[in-house]
C-alpha cells in the first residue's frame, strides 16, 4: 500500500466518522471503531472498548439538538515497524446548538491511533485536544492562546 493511499483510506475513515456525527448515524459512526478501541475526551473522560464508546456516544449527542462536524485538515504517519498501524492528527470544527446552553462552536484536533483490521481502516484511539470550546462569537478564551 502507498501511503498516498494509506492516507485517502484514513481520511475516507475520518470524514465518514464526522458525516455520521452530523447525521447522528451511530451504526455508522460505531464501525469506524476498532474493537478493542479507546476514545478520550478529557483527562478524565474517556473509555474503552468500541461497545463502551459507542453508548458514550449516543449519550453525549443526546445533548445536542444540532451538530456539523467539519474536517478541516490532517495528517497521516505509518508506523515504519508494522504497516497494519498509523498515527495521525485531524483538526476538526464543530458547530453545535446544545438542548440547554444554546449555539456554541468547537476547534480542536484528534490525535488518532489507526488499525488495518479485517480489510479496512479503523480507529484505535482518538484523543480529542480542544483549542477553543465557547460561543460562536469566538470572545471564550482560547486554550492554546500564546501569553
Amino acid at each position: 500500500m502507498t501511503t498516498k493511499s494509506l492516507r485517502d483510506e484514513i481520511s475516507t475513515l475520518v470524514h465518514r466518522y464526522a458525516d455520521a456525527v452530523v447525521r447522528r448515524d451511530g451504526e455508522q459512526w460505531g464501525s469506524t471503531w476498532s474493537e478493542n478501541a479507546t476514545w478520550k475526551l478529557t483527562l478524565n473522560r474517556h473509555v474503552e472498548g468500541r461497545t463502551d464508546i459507542v453508548a458514550l456516544w449516543h449519550k453525549a449527542m443526546g445533548g445536542f439538538h444540532a451538530v456539523v462536524q467539519n474536517v478541516v485538515n490532517g495528517e497521516v504517519t505509518v508506523d515504519p515497524d508494522d504497516p497494519a498501524k498509523a498515527s495521525g492528527r485531524w483538526y476538526i470544527m464543530e458547530h453545535f446548538h446544545r438542548r440547554e446552553g444554546g449555539p456554541g462552536i468547537l476547534l480542536a484536533y484528534y490525535d488518532d491511533t489507526y488499525v488495518f483490521d479485517d480489510g479496512q481502516w479503523l480507529f484505535g484511539s482518538r484523543m480529542l485536544v480542544v483549542q477553543y470550546q465557547g460561543h460562536p462569537d469566538l470572545s471564550a478564551p482560547f486554550l492554546n492562546a500564546v501569553p
